[in-house]
C-alpha cells in the first residue's frame, strides 16, 4: 500500500502500531513559507536559531526535496556561518537508500536543529517515508528537543496530511488538490506555503473540504510560523499566517462531481501577523476569541512518536 492509499485508509488521525505517545520535552517547529531572506536581516533565520540554542547549536540540513542539493547546500550553510554557526552541513540524503544509513540517523540524533529545504514535497516523501531517518526526525524532535524548521516544500511536508500537488484554482472545487502523507512532526493542520502571493487560499479550501478534521495553515514568503507546545505560536517574518478552522462548516462536497464549485458555510478565518504571539492558554494582552484559542491548542498538542 503506497502512502496516499494509507492515508484514504486511515482517515482520522489515530496512532497504530509503531507509534507511541510523545513526551512533553519536544523541539519546536518552524514552519517558513518560502522565499525567506538569507542574506540581509535573516529574521527567520535568526529565530530558527534562537529556538535552537543559539550560535553554538549544531544545525543539519536536509536538502532531498531540491533536484540541485549541493546548490541549496552550500547557500544555507553560508547563511547560517554568517549568523555565527560554526556546526552546520548537510546531510548526505539526496536518494532514498541514503536515509537508511545508520550514520544519518546518528547525525540527527544529535542535532539540536534539523532544517529543511524547499523543492518538491513529494520527491522528500519519496526519500523518507518509513526510513531510519525518519524515524530520527521524530526521535530527535518530541524527545530530544531538537528544533525542526522547513521552507517551502519543507513546509508542506510538516503535516502529517500533505498538500502533494495541484494547482493554485481562483475558486474551492471539488478533486483539484492532491495529498499524501507528510513527516507528521504536525498531525492537527494542513500546510501551504507561499500562500498569499501564489493565491492558494481556494487551494487550500479544496484541501480542507476533504478533512474538515483539520486545521488549514496558509504562510506566506518570508513568514514562519513558531510552534511551541508549552508557550504557543508565534509569527515572524514580514507577512502573514491565515489560519482557518472548518470545524464547524458545512460543504456540500458529497454531492459534486469532480472540479465542482465548493460550498463551505461556517468557517472560522484568522490571520495572524508577524510580530504577533498567540499562547496556549490565553493570557497575555487582550484575551484570544474562543475559536482561536481552541485552534492554538490544536496546533500545539504532539502528536505521535513514529520510531
Amino acid at each position: 500500500m503506497n502512502r496516499r492509499d494509507l492515508l484514504g485508509a486511515l482517515g482520522a488521525l489515530l496512532p497504530s502500531q509503531g507509534l507511541l505517545a510523545s513526551q512533553p520535552d519536544r523541539g519546536k517547529l518552524v514552519i517558513v513559507g518560502g522565499a525567506e531572506n538569507r542574506w540581509k536581516d535573516r529574521s527567520i533565520l535568526r529565530s530558527f536559531l534562537e529556538h535552537a540554542g543559539g550560535s553554538s547549536a549544531r544545525v543539519r540540513l536536509l536538502v532531498a526535496a531540491t533536484s540541485r542539493p549541493a546548490e541549496a547546500a552550500e547557500s544555507y550553510v553560508r547563511a547560517f556561518s554568517d549568523l555565527g554557526v560554526k556546526d552546520c552541513e548537510a546531510l548526505p540524503v539526496v536518494a532514498r537508500t541514503d536515509a537508511f544509513l545508520p550514520e544519518v540517523s546518528k547525525s540527527i540524533l544529535e542535532a539540536n536543529a534539523v532544517f529543511i529545504t524547499g523543492g518538491d514535497q513529494a520527491r522528500l516523501m519519496t526519500v523518507l517515508w518509513e526510513t531510519p531517518a525518519m524515524a530520527a526526525l521524530h526521535r530527535a524532535h518530541h524527545l530530544g528537543s531538537c528544533c525542526i524548521g522547513g521552507t517551502s516544500a519543507g513546509a508542506a511536508a510538516m503535516s502529517r496530511h500533505m498538500i502533494a500537488d495541484g494547482v493554485a484554482v481562483h475558486r474551492a472545487r471539488k478533486g483539484v488538490v492532491e495529498t499524501d502523507i507528510g513527516l507528521g512532526l504536525l498531525t492537527s493542520a494542513i500546510v501551504d506555503q507561499h500562500f498569499s502571493e501564489r493565491r492558494r487560499l481556494a487551494r487550500l479550501l479544496s484541501a480542507l473540504a476533504r478533512r474538515p478534521d483539520l486545521l488549514g495553515l496558509g504562510v506566506d514568503e518570508n513568514t514562519a510560523l513558531v510552534i511551541d507546545g508549552e508557550k504557543g505560536i508565534e509569527v515572524v517574518g514580514t507577512g502573514v499566517v491565515t489560519l482557518v478552522d472548518p470545524t464547524y462548516a458545512r460543504t456540500n462536497i458529497d454531492g459534486l462531481e469532480e472540479e465542482g464549485l465548493l460550498e463551505l458555510l461556517g468557517l472560522r478565518l484568522h490571520t495572524l501577523p508577524s510580530g504577533h504571539r498567540y499562547p496556549v492558554n490565553g493570557s497575555g494582552g487582550a484575551a484570544l476569541p474562543p475559536d482561536l484559542l481552541k485552534a492554538v491548542q490544536r496546533l500545539v498538542q504532539p502528536g505521535p512518536v513514529r520510531l
